[in-house]
């Protein structure tokens, strides 16, 4: 009897954890809805089976939990809207799934969707397993090869910047320190770096915070930080970044990385690489991805889907609407603003003199690895740039195109190149019925990034581009 009543109530104890489980899962802010184990919901509606696509799932879309936990449910409530959906909602469906549903003349529209990482967006891809990828990264040589019923994943056709991000090192306001090279914060991540004192600053020994390991975020901070070096084990992880920043905030010692919008009560650094010049995460060095740790991130699809809604949802996600909802979820939107900037000091007497009065454009114009032809993203910011000019405000404005190129240790072949990459701009927009005024090419002046890596030395090549009202 005794031995009947403890297993009674061990099964109690279980159902109670899975109960509480449920709970803090749907403490995410995104809408949810238990599930039973029988496939239905708590009310007796039966959900879709995310293992086995149904007539009624419009679009299956799998990949990183950075743009797959809040963004890219809130694109596809928002994209249903737009097709007159109603009675739209957003249900848990398993572990790091969702399911966003509605109704359009009575018949339920489904768009499924699964968090796993940003492998997983190429693997489904590849096997069919879903209709777009979201990744927070861009697809690798080796991932390419498995695409071959699919076209050119690397073409326009398959690869969309849906919007950009930035990682923020985040220490405590009282920290003397204003800025660090990306090299002094892998040290002090690995461990290497134990005291402020070893780096110049003010405080005992460092207290590390870093996001949880299966975050877009640490992926994105193991990427272009931490490579191939292991994070200390020393370091807290923290699930949310609201709660890493309130951590940092509240420790005098503390140091972290959080999404550039969870800075909150904490202080950024300005990040450098080395001798380039630092700066901070903002809205404008991201989106023109002159920050060190800038990002893009994509959405992948077949190069001609036989899926009409494919191509529909990601003509959506990349207009002015989507975007929107991209800022909203706290992501740089591919906006265009015209901001007055002041230049460095070092920049050459001539870039001085033509941006005197100027404003700069919030994007820069980036090209194929190893050529002279536009990149993905430089293909739809084209016409993002004609449609901003076209306002009367800049009619008769002055527009100027400045190339850079990476150092060769060539300085006449530099220079050539930034003007061709400069010229390769002029001539799409005069395609669209925009004549830059100024076309010119400033060598290898002014880099962003390191050219010491193959990374740096493609942001670094680069068309700026601004405006000068008269």
């Amino acid at each position: 009897m005794r031995q009947m009543w403890f297993s009674g109530f061990l099964i109690l104890l279980l159902g109670v954890g899975y109960i509480g489980w449920l709970a803090l899962k749907s403490s995410t802010g995104v809408p949810h809805l238990t599930l039973m184990s029988s496939g239905t919901s708590a009310g007796g509606e039966l959900l879709p089976n995310l293992q086995r696509p149904s007539a009624d799932v419009l679009l299956r879309i799998h990949g990183t939990n950075t743009i797959g936990v809040q963004l890219a449910p809130a694109l596809a409530q928002a994209y249903l809207k737009a097709q007159g959906v109603t009675n739209i909602s957003t249900r848990t469906a398993g572990i790091d799934e969702l399911a966003v549903i509605g109704l359009l003349s009575g018949k339920r529209q489904v768009i499924e969707i699964k968090e796993h990482g940003s492998a997983t967006a190429f693997r489904d891809l590849a096997t069919g397993g879903c209709d777009i990828g979201m990744s927070a990264r861009k697809i690798q040589p080796s991932e390419v090869a498995d695409f071959s019923g699919l076209g050119d994943m690397t073409s326009p056709a398959s690869e969309h910047v849906l919007g950009m991000d930035g990682l923020a090192i985040i220490v405590n306001r009282s920290n003397s320190l204003s800025q660090l090279s990306k090299q002094d914060i892998a040290r002090i991540f690995t461990g290497d770096v134990k005291e402020w004192k070893e780096i110049g600053g003010s405080g005992g020994r460092i207290k590390l915070f870093a996001r949880e390991a299966k975050s877009g975020t640490f992926e994105t901070f193991k990427s272009l930080v931490l490579g191939g070096n292991t994070l200390s084990r020393s370091a807290a992880r923290i699930e949310d970044g609201r709660l890493l920043s309130k951590k940092v905030s509240q420790e005098p010692d503390a140091i972290g990385f959080v999404a550039f919008q969870f800075v909150l009560d904490s202080k950024a650094l300005a990040v450098s690489e080395n001798g380039v010049k630092a700066l901070l995460p903002t809205p404008l060095t991201v989106s023109t991805e002159d920050y060190l740790l800038s990002r893009r991130l994509f959405l992948y699809t077949a190069a001609n889907p036989t899926n009409p809604s494919v191509r529909h949802f990601v003509d959506f996600a990349l207009s002015q609407a989507g975007q929107q909802v991209v800022a909203a979820n706290g992501f740089v939107a591919q906006y265009v603003r015209a901001l007055p900037l002041s230049v460095p000091a070092d920049a050459p007497p001539e870039y001085k003199r033509l941006t005197a009065g100027a404003e700069r454009i919030s994007l820069d114009f980036r090209f194929r690895p190893g050529s002279v032809a536009l990149g993905n993203k430089a293909l739809p910011d084209l016409d993002r740039v004609r449609s901003f000019l076209s306002d009367p405000i800049y009619k008769g404005a002055d527009i100027m195109l400045f190339g850079f190129t990476s150092n060769t240790g060539n300085q006449d072949v530099d220079c050539r190149l930034s003007k061709d990459l400069a010229q390769a701009v002029s001539d799409q927009f005069r395609q669209r019925g925009l004549n830059p005024s100024t076309v010119d090419g400033f060598c290898s002046d002014l880099p962003i990034a390191s050219n010491d890596t193959e990374d740096g030395r493609e942001k670094n090549r680069r068309v700026e581009i601004w405006v000068k009202k008269h």
